[in-house]
């Protein structure tokens, strides 16, 4: 890493470097700035009144509008601090001037000229446009673009400026009784807007300046003086590390969104590695209770989610507004509206009969659909964002970034120490290019060190780092080849301090397992397998590490054949049925441990030691069930071809005497979820070759016992 910046260039050098990066920078003008699909920024769509509309109430709707733009008098504005204290005086001025009217329009039948009205209409439009205008500028995550837009924001400001003046120009003052004050006011106003020239602030350009010699700075991966990066913050009004996160997320959007060119899409990124660079090392403080209790409840309800539990059982399509009936069945509103207007008064579902047809939305499952679609839409987001910056000045703030951190890690105090890892923790999640750079600087070596019994708070952030780090193959090998990684990771997920860490650690193994080499390690470690299975029993876990932990060890499963035998031995099959029969979990719990018990019964011994516990019976059951999702009926199917498979005609024999197996496997074979299709087929042709052979046995038999 290169010195602080006490940079040896010589004033010339700086100067020159300086425009070079403004003039990079600057290629684009950005006339058309479209934040989000659903926003343009700067861009102003304003509503004009119409022709009809009587002066009383267009005087109204000015006062009114005129007061929501002198509420922004208390908001902190990143740029144009000048011009926005120059509007916000001449609306106050203009609301004496409506007041004054709208006194004068009592009695309200009194005529009004209608040039005046027109030019009133004309001002009520702008004042739209300025809402808007101030709006943007006061947005939340979205001040230091705006920063970066400020010369086009000061033309807008005089643009706006000046058509007031057009307007009280063409406003008939003498045709109108109003005191003479208020009259010599709007003269002032004519004078004042008319000769307005809204330039960018210096202090603007100051603050301008310091971001394009940051990036500068960057790109040479030289860290920035810390007071300078402080007063450009301060100037912008990003003061906390929770500002940060805003901003952040607001480039982030923009970043993603369609037709931006390559010079706005480097502007931005150069804009995010500069933010994340200020959140990382500059800012001190993290409301990480606030910040953290966001992302994990989301992460918790979301994570593992089968999306066929948002599914309505009529239509079959994620619902829009759940509504739950009397038996406690959650359909979409307008499916059970139209299941009751054909004369239904039953429950799909149960067919029980209803005494009420009143229909009480669903508020919990509302709210999962949301943050469902939310996530859908960051993950869309995510995929459009390439793992290298689309910057140089982004890329190499990363890598100072990290190095940083690593630094932090190794040298900080306590408290250096948890924000470290809080950082760590959100970068990792992101961007596989933060968690190779995260890994090449070294942080794995000392997050394995810090997983040690200790500080609660810092061994669950470092079990999420490793988690996340887990998922690419580079930090895959670092964890795995440092001294006893994987032994520390199944430590922490039986002795783990928190029920938290406990979860990452079940996750981590997961992804771990996806490595042959590593799935066997993992499987030899004593603990390993029993430690999973005591989060699937564990009656103080949600749904969610359940299943971690079940897909941890269907992954062990699958890529090592040896931990076949272990998971035997650890009493899986009992716990996964009594799981399975458990009302107490949800359709995805029940799904996965469906899924871990049919990769069990690949196996004889794994199929007698299913069968033994009532496996058959209770896979019947609950493909048979109305109250499963297709991917759980699916999974039991998969599970009664292993079976059967493994056990012969006598397993094939018991399921053909149940009357309803056949009806249940028809319907997988028409629906053909998710493949399911092609097992059922094979299930069904085993079960009709089987009582063809039971047919001809009993023909030849008693063709044998006539002859006799």
């Amino acid at each position: 890493m290169k010195a602080h910046t006490n940079c040896i260039y010589t004033h010339d050098t700086n100067i020159q470097k300086l425009q070079h990066t403004r003039t990079k920078y600057h290629t684009h003008q950005y006339h058309t700035m479209i934040p989000t699909q659903n926003r343009r920024i700067l861009t102003f769509t304003a509503v004009y009144p119409c022709e009809s509309v009587s002066i009383t109430t267009l005087i109204d709707s000015l006062i009114k509008i005129a007061g929501e733009i002198l509420s922004f008098k208390s908001k902190h504005f990143s740029t144009n601090k000048r011009s926005v204290k120059e509007t916000l005086r001449h609306v106050l001025n203009l609301l004496i001037v409506f007041q004054e009217i709208r006194v004068g329009l009592i009695p309200a039948d009194r005529s009004f000229p209608r040039s005046a009205i027109l030019s009133l209409s004309e001002l009520h439009v702008i004042f739209q446009k300025l809402m808007i205008l101030l709006e943007e500028c006061t947005r939340e995550g979205g001040k230091l673009y705006m920063l970066t837009n400020s010369d086009q924001i000061s033309a807008h400001f005089r643009v706006l400026t000046r058509s007031i003046s057009t307007c009280l120009d063409t406003f008939p003052v003498g045709s109108i009784e109003l005191p003479e004050e208020v009259k010599e006011l709007i003269y002032l106003l004519i004078r004042q807007t008319r000769k307005y020239e809204a330039r960018p602030d210096r202090d603007d350009k100051r603050a301008l300046d310091s971001v394009y010699w940051i990036f500068n700075l960057f790109e040479n991966r030289i860290n920035p003086n810390r007071d300078e990066v402080v007063r450009v913050l301060d100037h912008v009004g990003v003061r906390k590390w929770r500002d940060c996160v805003k901003e952040i997320g607001f480039l982030g959007e923009e970043i993603t969104v369609e037709g931006k060119d390559k010079n706005e899409i480097e502007l931005l990124s150069s804009l995010m590695g500069f933010i994340c660079y200020c959140r990382c090392v500059i800012l001190g403080g993290i409301d990480e209770d606030e910040d953290k209790g966001e992302e994990e409840e989301d992460d918790l309800v979301i994570r593992g989610l089968n999306v066929d539990d948002l599914r309505c059982p009529i239509s079959l399509e994620i619902m829009k507004d759940p509504v739950v009936l009397e038996t406690g069945h959650t359909y979409d509103r307008s499916s059970i509206a139209k299941w009751f207007s054909a004369g239904n008064i039953t429950c799909p579902k149960t067919g029980k009969n209803l005494e009420s047809t009143v229909l009480v939305g669903n508020v919990s499952v509302k709210q999962v659909i949301q943050s469902y679609f939310k996530k859908e839409i960051d993950q869309k987001s995510m995929k459009k964002k390439t793992s290298i910056p689309e910057s140089l000045a982004a890329e190499e703030a990363g890598k100072l970034i990290s190095d940083f951190l690593a630094g932090e890690l190794i040298n900080g105090g306590p408290k250096e120490m948890v924000k470290a890892l809080v950082e760590i923790r959100i970068l990792t999640k992101t961007t596989s290019f933060n968690r190779s750079r995260l890994v090449e600087a070294g942080v794995v070596e000392s997050l394995m060190k810090l997983l040690r019994p200790g500080d609660p708070t810092i061994q669950e952030n470092a079990m999420a780092a490793i988690l996340n780090l887990s998922k690419d193959i580079a930090g895959k090998v670092r964890i795995g080849g440092s001294g006893g990684g994987l032994e520390m990771i199944v430590e922490v997920l039986n002795e783990g301090a928190r029920r938290e860490s406990r979860q990452y650690a079940a996750a981590a193994i997961f992804y771990l397992s996806s490595l042959g080499d590593y799935s066997r390690s993992i499987g030899e470690i004593p603990d390993s397998i029993p430690g999973l299975l005591r989060i699937v029993k564990g009656c103080d876990y949600g749904d969610s590490p359940i299943r971690n932990a079940l897909i941890a060890i269907r992954s062990l499963l699958i890529q090592h054949s040896d931990n076949h035998w272990r998971v035997l031995a650890a009493g899986a099959v009992s716990v996964l049925l009594d799981l399975v029969r458990s009302g107490e979990i949800g359709d995805g719990v029940k799904a996965d441990s469906i899924a871990v018990l049919a990769k069990i019964a690949e196996y004889p011994d794994g199929m007698i030691s299913v069968l033994r516990r009532g496996g058959l019976k209770l896979a019947v059951k609950v493909l048979g069930s109305s109250e499963v999702s297709p991917v759980t009926k699916q999974h039991c199917v998969v599970l009664l071809l292993n079976l059967c498979v493994n056990g012969g005609s006598d397993v094939v024999g018991a399921l053909a005497k149940d009357p309803s197996v056949m009806g249940s496997l028809y319907t997988a074979l028409s629906n053909g979820e998710c493949g399911g299709g092609r097992k059922a087929s094979a299930l069904i042709k085993m079960i009709h070759e089987f009582q063809e052979r039971k047919t001809e046995t009993g023909l030849e038999r008693e063709r044998f016992i006539h002859a006799w």
